[in-house]
């Protein structure tokens, strides 16, 4: 194994461009999201000129919002976030499913990384201990995502 080259991206650069975008509907769970996301990039030696956060009405939206920004060029990496609760969504599996397969298809079409921050969750509960409590902040967590992709797709070239 010693004599196998690898590449992998890091978190050290603080380079690139973050478009945030973020769901309003459950926003008292989303809201923690973006705070932990903005925190882990500002950290991580990113400057809020490199950052952007543009609000899409809930989940089932956000794929559309992917697709606009990364059409428009200019991004490095698009960081999604929000929530989508059993409990409060009419059509819970068809809305989760469709969240997550538009953001991959928006991904790949445009060859830019989108992370995956918005919680499918069963309760109010779950949602608020992924969003900053009892399991971590899944926001942070999805700006990690980025800011190793940033890295890795540069070091590909």
């Amino acid at each position: 194994m010693a004599d196998i080259r690898t590449i992998e991206g890091d978190f050290t650069s603080g380079k690139g461009k973050y478009v945030l975008v973020v769901g309003r509907w459950n926003s008292f769970v989303v809201e923690h999201l973006l705070e932990g996301a903005v925190d882990t990039l500002r950290r991580h030696g990113v400057d809020e000129k490199q950052i952007t956060v543009v609000r899409a009405p809930g989940a089932f939206e956000i794929p559309l919002v992917c697709k606009k920004v990364a059409a428009r060029g200019g991004v490095d990496a698009i960081i999604a976030l929000g929530a989508v609760i059993r409990g409060g969504t009419p059509h819970f599996e068809y809305v989760a499913g469709e969240c997550t397969k538009g953001i991959a298809q928006v991904s790949m079409e445009y060859s830019v990384p989108i992370s995956f921050g918005v919680l499918t969750v069963d309760s109010i509960e779950q949602a608020v201990e992924r969003s900053g409590t009892k399991a971590g902040n899944k926001g942070a967590e999805a700006a990690l995502s980025a800011l190793e992709m940033v890295s890795l797709l540069g070091k590909i070239g």
